[in-house]
């Protein structure tokens, strides 16, 4: 089931109705301690938020909008010299090597600039640096947005050291992707779209693994998120459209912050129909921890009430399984801990 969304509205933390998709004024009009608790409020009961008033440049999003899409306007022989994506690199349907297809192109970067600039010069033959320059401004960017977003939730859940979450992300091994989709008009038929509940599959339903996303899109809808029943209606989980908005970013939990969290953040499903009507362009910031890194429970969040629900695994050992999986499994129930499941 769809339903429609309510995502315009920004949310007080005390009240988040059933299919709401909070908005957060990431300018904290109330003040910093008011905005930690709306974002801790936001990712333990959806997992995602609206950001608003984010601070990253109108122009770097315009110039990586501009670079993306005269990529994906190249011809195909063009395009497929940049993958593929094995799995960074260029892809175009199939996602992964499990039998996942999408209506869409993609482009996956390692968020580093040495990385960025060697793979430039098959992207961008003409001029590598045009390339490198406006990916590098963005991903510097939103990298901050994402480590902001990550302290005021270490401030709001009490942790001891709120930077806990952000230093994983700003580590200089950092294992940060960004991966830009383009979906073009959907050929699917009338009869698709209402087997879907709405249009063709661009991107089906998966958690994202890392530990936040930062997603800008244009101004072409698609995106869904699965938002959960509270019990008062006993209708199930719903599938709620998120309305477009390119001057706004849509932040969600991933997997690994939900185990940082004890399960207190959570991971929220997604996917994204593909319009038959117009094009999407999407980037996404997906901030990952260094490959070795450990990930367990931050000890404020084990309690006698709340029980470690996950067993400490290093992010090598989290891609390792996702990659043999496809996407809609939950690949956090490969991690819980012993006798626990849920």
């Amino acid at each position: 089931m769809v339903v429609p969304s309510a995502a315009g509205r920004d949310m007080s933390p005390e009240s988040l109705p059933l299919g709401t998709i909070p908005t957060v004024d990431m300018s904290a009009p109330s003040g910093r301690g008011e905005l930690a608790r709306r974002l801790v409020r936001a990712c333990a009961e959806r997992g995602f938020f609206k950001a608003v008033n984010h601070g990253v440049p109108a122009l770097a999003a315009a110039r990586l909008d501009a670079a993306a899409s005269a990529f994906f306007a190249r011809p195909a022989r063009e395009k497929q010299a940049a993958g593929p994506p094995d799995p960074l690199g260029y892809g175009s349907r199939n996602i992964g090597g499990n039998g996942d297809v999408g209506e869409l192109e993609y482009l996956i970067l390692h968020a580093d600039p040495a990385a960025v600039a060697s793979k430039a010069t098959v992207i961008d033959a003409e001029d590598p640096s045009r390339f490198s320059a406006a990916v590098n401004e963005y991903v510097d960017a939103v990298r901050r947005l994402a480590c902001r977003v990550l302290d005021l939730l270490g401030e709001g859940l009490g942790l001891r050291d709120p930077t806990s979450f952000s230093r994983l992300i700003s580590a200089v091994d950092s294992d940060s992707l960004l991966r830009i989709n383009y979906y073009p008009t959907s050929a699917a038929t009338a009869e698709d779209t209402s087997k879907s509940g709405g249009n063709g599959i661009g991107f089906g339903e998966h958690t994202d693994p890392q530990i936040l996303s930062v997603l800008r899109a244009n101004d072409a809808d698609g995106l869904q998120v699965l938002l959960p029943d509270d019990g008062r209606r006993g209708a199930g989980d719903e599938w709620v459209p998120v309305p477009a908005d390119p001057a706004a970013f849509f932040i969600n939990v991933g997997d690994l912050l939900q185990a940082l969290t004890n399960g207190r953040l959570v991971s929220i499903r997604h996917r994204v129909m593909a319009s038959t009507s117009r094009p999407r362009l999407s980037a996404i910031y997906f901030a990952a921890p260094p490959l070795h890194a450990r990930i367990t429970a931050l000890p404020e969040t084990v309690t006698a009430g709340a029980p470690r629900r996950y067993r400490p695994f290093t992010w090598a050992e989290y891609k390792k399984a996702m990659y043999a999986h496809r996407l809609s499994h939950n690949r956090l129930d490969l991690f819980h801990a012993s006798g626990r499941r849920g």
